[in-house]
């Protein structure tokens, strides 16, 4: 079922080349949004082909490169979205990293990258918008956050720690930005079968060992995230905010 409502208006996802963000940006298109996808310029191949599905499938999209790590890319970034598009509705802060590593083996510099665009990423196209969403509407950000940020996993201590601090980011930033009528909500993905997820079954063994954990006995795909993003960026969402929402098949309960 379609949660669309009435005159949605636009979005902007950031990482949305491939992955979840592809199925994010393709889901919003259907539902009637106009989408602004941004990615890094390198990944633009990617993301023009996700830009003509979803004008080949009738909708509205366009691509404008931004690296969310950097500020000065992001103010144009946003600036250029709100040119191209007018009024933008929901921020969708999908882009992110993950790697693998032991502590003793961790790099400052690995540290310090997954930081960059797991969590300055996260503050700092939220920050850029915020002016323009308080402006509208039923406006909505919704952050792109993991069940590793409430129980982490062994060889991820960089990965899951930052996306605990995109959780309180976005039960913080709900609260103080609730009297301008924005809800922010975080999505939990478990293991899902991505170019990223996949570092968390390089084996056989790895993914039978992912099956036996999730009560659903599956992977997830890009399209299990896409559907609850978009519920909440619905007006049956409107009175949701503050929440990190388990997108997992059953990895957690809580």
């Amino acid at each position: 079922m379609t949660l669309s409502i009435k005159d949605p208006g636009a979005v902007l996802i950031t990482g949305a080349a491939r992955g979840i963000g592809a199925a994010i940006a393709e889901r919003f298109g259907a539902d009637g949004y106009h989408v602004i996808l941004s990615d890094l310029d390198r990944q633009r191949a990617e993301a023009d082909t996700v830009v003509a599905a979803i004008r080949d499938a009738g909708g509205r999209a366009d691509f404008l490169p931004g690296d969310v790590g950097d500020h000065a890319s992001i103010k144009t970034l946003v600036a250029e979205a709100i040119a191209l598009a007018g009024q933008i509705r929901v921020l969708v802060s999908n882009a992110g990293v993950l790697s693998v590593s032991s502590v003793d083996d961790l790099s400052p510099e690995e540290w310090d990258r997954m930081y960059h665009v797991n969590m300055r990423g996260t503050f700092l196209v939220a920050q850029a918008m915020l002016p323009h969403l308080r402006q509208q509407d039923r406006a909505r950000i919704i952050n792109m956050a993991s069940v590793g940020g409430k129980r982490g996993a062994p060889g991820q201590i960089h990965y899951c720690s930052s996306k605990a601090a995109v959780i309180s980011f976005t039960q913080i930033l709900a609260e103080e930005v609730a009297a301008d009528g924005i809800t922010v909500n975080a999505i939990c993905p478990g293991i899902i079968d991505t170019e990223m997820g996949r570092n968390n079954y390089r084996t056989p063994e790895d993914l039978a060992a992912v099956h036996a954990k999730t009560a659903l006995k599956r992977l997830g795909y890009p399209r299990d995230v896409a559907g609850p993003v978009a519920f909440l960026a619905s007006d049956d969402a409107a009175f949701i905010t503050g929440q990190a929402i388990n997108v997992c098949g059953g990895i957690l309960f809580h």
